[in-house]
Parts: structure tokens; sequence; C-alpha cells
């Protein structure tokens, strides 16, 4: 399977990259990073990091988007910390830098080398894909889907009562990227929020004797810091990483299809997603259940396994 990754790189886009990496055998062709968690230049740093951490130093890495396609840019460090690792960025090896190309350039020229072939993983904002559309409209195409961890239509939202932060960060780039001729699968807060890593998760985290592992749980403390304040229990789930998974092991999830807009009007409800189940035409599969037992044991499996 060929992957084209895309977010902002914070610390679960990190251990969804990480995974992936490490512990699948999907083929990571390019990496794109955009605003967000971090700035897109902090993003795009610590997505070289992961790769070389991960083993795939050779695959190149492109700054995408600095902000969204219409409202202003806005930084949001306060669940990933300043640096979108919890503070725990590694120093980058001598000579890593990013490619010359930006992201949706990178984008174009990698799924047009391979038509038909690429997989799409996005799990920051879209503005990369929208941009991407809008310098080659032909590009979706040629890519064999888009799967977005955004969005959320059964459960409240992480930044307004309905609208979630990917989404939120740009939804005209969401509403462009869902209305596109690509396949399109999203996994959104409804579901993420089910693969919560318990103790015993966690547990198998911190005493991983790989790099990849001893990697993940500095930077989760930062996380679990977080999510402990909002939900008074230890844990996490597994937002970025669920995506990944259900790319390339679609059967852990279950899904339906609807024709999917965006709430761009409303300023209190702006980045929602508005579904209509009766549409005939231009759908989304929107998964609504995780096999959460599979999924966090696939994901622990594949980011603890010692390479070789």
């Amino acid at each position: 399977m060929k992957l084209i990754l895309d977010g902002d790189y914070g610390i679960d886009d990190s251990l969804a990259a990480l995974f992936l990496a490490h512990g699948s055998d999907v083929e990571i062709l390019a990496v794109g990073s955009v605003h967000g968690n971090a700035t897109a230049e902090a993003a795009a740093r610590n997505a070289l990091a992961v790769l070389d951490i991960g083993g795939r130093p050779d695959v190149p890495v492109a700054v995408g988007a600095r902000r969204p396609l219409v409202q202003p840019g806005k930084v949001s460090p306060l669940v990933h910390g300043d640096d979108g690792l919890g503070g725990e960025a590694p120093p980058l090896r001598p000579g890593r830098t990013p490619v010359a190309a930006p992201a949706a350039v990178l984008l174009i020229d990698t799924v047009r080398a391979h038509p038909g072939e690429c997989t799409v993983l996005a799990t920051g904002p879209l503005t990369n894909l929208a941009l991407a559309l809008l310098l080659d409209p032909e590009v979706a195409g040629l890519v064999a889907g888009v799967v977005l961890m955004g969005g959320t239509v059964d459960h409240p939202g992480n930044v307004n009562p309905y609208a979630e932060f990917n989404i939120t960060h740009d939804p005209e780039a969401t509403r462009m990227v869902i209305g596109a001729p690509w396949p399109v699968t999203q996994v959104g807060l409804d579901v993420t929020m089910s693969t919560w890593l318990d103790e015993k998760d966690l547990d198998r985290i911190e005493s991983s004797e790989t790099e990849a592992g001893r990697f993940a749980w500095r930077i989760l403390r930062h996380y679990l810091d977080f999510y402990r304040s909002r939900h008074g229990r230890t844990g996490c789930p597994l937002h970025d990483p669920s995506a990944a998974l259900v790319a390339v092991e679609p059967d852990l999830a279950t899904w339906t299809e609807a024709a999917v807009d965006v709430e761009i009007r409303s300023d209190q409800k702006r980045g929602m997603l508005l579904l209509d189940r009766d549409a005939g035409e231009a759908l989304v599969r929107i998964v609504t259940a995780l096999d959460r037992d599979r999924l966090v044991a696939t994901f622990l499996e594949g980011l603890l396994t010692q390479p070789g």
C-alpha cells in the first residue's frame, strides 16, 4: 500500500506516522506538514524526526500551508505543547531538512508518479489537499482514496459543541476536499474517543525497550497530563493512529455513507459536519464504530516490536 501522509505533527499525528513507519508494511511515499497543532515548519521538523526514529529517513518531507484558505491562522499549543511534541522534539540528524517544494506540490507530483495507487492519510487541517486541488484539479481522479481524521457526527466537538479541531481550523478546505471526486473516508471523534489507552496499555509503552517505544512514551506524558486534566482519569485516545489503522486495515471499522457538507456561515457552528443520509451521490464513507481491542493491540504490536 502506498501512502502520502499530511498532518500537523503533534503528538497523535506523530504516533500515527511512527506506527506506519516502524510497525507496518506500507510504503510511505511523501509527507506534508500543515498548520494546526504546531506551525507548519515545526510540524515538518517533527515529521523528519519521527521518520528517522521509524527507520524511514528516505521519505521526503515538505513544509505545507502556514495558514488556512480564508480565516486567520492560529496555532494551538495547549494539547501538544509549544513544539508540537510536548517539549520532547528531538534534535534532527545533520543534513535533515524538508524538500524545496511545498507540500501541495509534493502531493501532486507523488500522485502523478503513481496514478491510481496512492492513499492520502490526512490527520490535520486539510489546507494542503485543497491547495493541491486548486493547482491540479485532475489529481483527485488519480488518488485511490483519502482517509481523514476530523469532524464529529454523534459526539460533542472539541473546539465547540458542534465541531472538531482539524475541520474548524480550515472549514473551507474541508468543503473542497470532501466535495472532490476521490473516495473519502472520515474518522471522527465519534469513534476515536472509544480507542482509549488504559493504564495497562501505557505500562507496555513505558516499559518498551525499542527506540520507537521510548520516544512514544516521552511525547505521551504531556498528552496524558492534558487528558487527565480534562477527563479526570489516566489514559488518552488514539485519534490520528485510529485513522492510520483504518487506512491500512479497513476491516477494523464499521461505516455508513452520506453526503457531507461543512457549516461555514454560522460563527457558532463553524466547522460542523452536515450530513444528508438520503443523498444518492457525492457520498463520504463515515466510520461509525471501531474494533477498539483489535485496533489498540495492532497499534501496540507495531509500535513496540523490535524491527527485524
